[in-house]
């Protein structure tokens, strides 16, 4: 049996099976909002197919090209979206959505360059730890440039605010400085300073810290900062075993906000019951595991530590996004990935897979048909 070749032929399948759960789902959950809303009961399902549509001509693209130019435009890829990332905090052209500016208006939909600024960063930061990995033990010329380099994308995501995804870009570069044999006390030393500053960064804004308080005891406000969090216990609790059948939440119905987005696990929960949650959860481990072994099994460092990148923030979002919906941790406004619905997040994820795809056929330790 050829490994890396049952690996990524898992991992697509997983992919595949998670996108078309997300699209069963996002026209479920939203049908009665989008129908309200926008008087089209698929008008989500349709926008997120768009997404799917220009996911896949990424793709595409992307095999069409030699991946060594692929790893050579990663410094200008990264330079552009973090201009492009900026430019949403600039009043009149940013749109801001429910207090977080982080969109750009594109007309037909809106825009959000973080999605692809955090796998840009990934890209990069694998780019430079292949180029300075024989200095990743010095702290003046191999982790602080590092740090520098992750530090400012995170600036930026805090400035929006988006608090989750800046959290999730710096764990998953800190894994990646591990991963390349960095120095794990440099890595110690910045956990400590990270927590001091999360506590920081919670108590510097009111909301975040009401966000804290409200995940502790979210019934001490039951209509107001606590209401979103019930309602999503109380769709995942009215699941059971079974569920109540696809397309029968109750919990759709105005009960649960963004129920299509962020809570979409939910409404998942509620309509497939146990049974569906389980099988959800074996699917992004089965994309945690086939995924870090292809990573593990690519000769090229600059693709195995992207593939690393890219497997892990996937998972991290995943699994906060389940801990989130369940009352175990703050909302942070991470949607499922390639499940919840989001243009913006789910070209960007198609991208990163795009790069591991190209990566996978020119790599000389496999062979170019993946049949």
């Amino acid at each position: 049996m050829n490994r890396p070749k049952t690996s990524i032929t898992f991992f697509l399948a997983t992919i595949i099976c998670l996108v078309i759960i997300g699209l069963v789902f996002i026209y479920s959950s939203s049908s009665v909002y989008a129908l309200e809303t926008h008087g089209s009961a698929a008008f989500f399902l349709n926008k997120q197919l768009v997404g799917l549509v220009l996911g896949c001509i990424t793709v595409g693209i992307l095999l069409l090209l030699p991946f060594p130019a692929i790893k050579a435009a990663t410094p200008y890829f990264f330079l552009a979206m973090i201009g492009l990332t900026a430019l949403t905090l600039i009043p009149g052209i940013g749109t801001s959505i429910n207090g977080s500016r982080r969109w750009l208006s594109l007309g037909l939909f809106l825009f959000q360059p973080s999605e692809f600024l955090k796998h840009a960063t990934l890209l990069y930061l694998a780019y430079y730890l292949e180029k300075k990995r024989f200095a990743l033990s010095s702290f003046w010329y191999g982790y602080l440039p590092f740090l520098i380099i992750l530090g400012i994308p995170a600036l930026i995501l805090l400035l929006q605010p988006d608090f989750g995804q800046a959290v999730t870009l710096v764990a998953t570069g800190l894994l990646l400085f591990f991963m390349a044999n960095g120095s794990l006390k440099y890595l110690i030393f910045t956990g400590i300073s990270g927590i001091g500053a999360m506590l920081a960064l919670i108590y510097a804004k009111a909301y975040r810290l009401r966000r804290l308080l409200i995940f502790l005891n979210p019934w001490r406000d039951p209509k107001g900062a606590g209401f979103q969090v019930i309602q999503s216990l109380i769709a995942i609790g009215s699941g059971k075993w079974f569920g109540l059948g696809i397309g029968q939440s109750r919990q759709k119905f105005f009960y649960l906000p963004m129920q299509h987005t962020d809570f979409i696990f939910a409404i998942i929960a509620e309509e497939t019951g146990f049974i569906g949650v389980c099988i959800l959860v074996i699917l992004y481990l089965i994309f945690l595991i086939t995924g870090m072994k292809l990573a593990r099994t690519f000769s090229n460092p600059f693709a195995g530590l992207t593939t690393t990148g890219f497997v892990s923030i996937i998972t991290l979002q995943a699994l906060i996004n389940l801990f989130v919906t369940t009352g175990l941790a703050p909302t942070k406004g991470i949607g499922l990935p390639f499940v919840s619905y989001g243009n913006s997040a789910l070209m960007g994820n198609f991208f990163m897979l795009g790069v591991i795809v190209n990566a996978f056929l020119e790599d000389p330790s496999y062979k170019r048909s993946i049949l």
